[in-house]
């Protein structure tokens, strides 16, 4: 092979592999735009879950939260839907995701339901 033949050669395998890495890059990116786009769809719906009782505050005596229901339920809520995005990115298979994110929110129903009216009669709810 001549010395012209083996400079072409380098040099095309040079572009062929940066040819590579920027797909790679561009699918990378891609994937943890969409990610990251999920992940802040399940934060805003945290926020909007919680601006339900702030705006119910407003209308009526019924609904009477102190800054510690907003914080002990933003947690909660924050909590399921971190570990939920956790799920879906770790987890490869889909019938197992499904699973362990209705195992999470049926937790979170679980401990909402005791916080909210103490189904279980636990210290944990305040009886």
């Amino acid at each position: 092979m001549g010395k012209k033949t083996a400079k072409k050669l380098g040099k095309e395998i040079f572009h062929l592999t940066l040819y590579f890495k920027v797909l790679l890059f561009i699918k990378f990116t891609a994937i943890m735009q969409t990610q990251n786009k999920r992940l802040m769809i399940m934060l805003l719906a945290v926020v909007f879950i919680l601006l339900i009782p702030l705006v119910a505050m407003q209308f009526t005596s019924e609904v009477d939260w102190s800054p510690l229901d907003f914080l002990i339920m933003g947690s909660l809520l924050s909590f399921t839907a971190l570990l939920c995005e956790m799920i879906l990115r770790k987890v490869k298979t889909v019938r197992l995701r499904v699973i362990l994110c209705v195992a999470t929110l049926a937790a979170l129903f679980l401990i909402w339901a005791e916080l909210a009216v103490g189904i279980f009669g636990t210290p944990f709810a305040g009886s």
